[in-house]
């Protein structure tokens, strides 16, 4: 009997090889090695680099081109999502096994957190969008969070100090 996680692991790996046959990609223990790794052993979001490492430090060398070039293909396919949260820093996640989610983004460090606020786009919301299927969706809230408010707060109290 099959869990949740290998019934989802089997799911998308079936999707990714209809996608590489329909396509005529070559269908490479490399390629599956990494949706796996990514289905299975990483949560949340990630980085090019952190997924690089992190296949490393599981013992499975893959070479970067291999991974950008599979990266591509998977987000192609729809199992992987693409998030531009900074000027010139893409971050991926898996497409399933994630709820849908909101991020919230600090303009000033680049920090990325999820949370879940099903108020902003109910069922009955997205019923109203005729003659379209939601799939999936993400919110990106913009904002300063509170360690950086702080910052900025004492940065401005020196400034205002008399005598400087």
């Amino acid at each position: 009997m099959m869990d949740g996680n290998q019934k989802l692991r089997k799911q998308v790996k079936d999707e990714f090889m209809t996608y590489l046959i329909v396509h005529k990609h070559r269908r490479t223990p490399e390629r599956f090695a990494i949706l796996d790794h990514i289905y299975n052993l990483t949560k949340g979001h990630f980085d090019m680099d952190s997924l690089y490492k992190s296949m490393v430090e599981t013992n499975y060398r893959v070479s970067r081109a291999t991974l950008y070039n599979t990266i591509e293909l998977l987000l192609d396919c729809g199992l992987v999502v693409k998030h531009q949260f900074g000027a010139n820093v893409s971050k991926y996640e898996r497409k399933y096994g994630n709820e849908n989610h909101d991020h919230i983004i600090c303009t000033v460090c680049g920090e990325v957190w999820e949370t879940k606020n099903n108020d902003f786009f109910t069922s009955v919301k997205q019923k109203k969008i005729k003659k379209f299927t939601v799939h999936y969706y993400s919110m990106y809230i913009y904002g300063i969070c509170s360690k950086c408010n702080h910052v900025k707060k004492m940065e401005m109290r020196k400034l205002k100090k008399p005598g400087k």
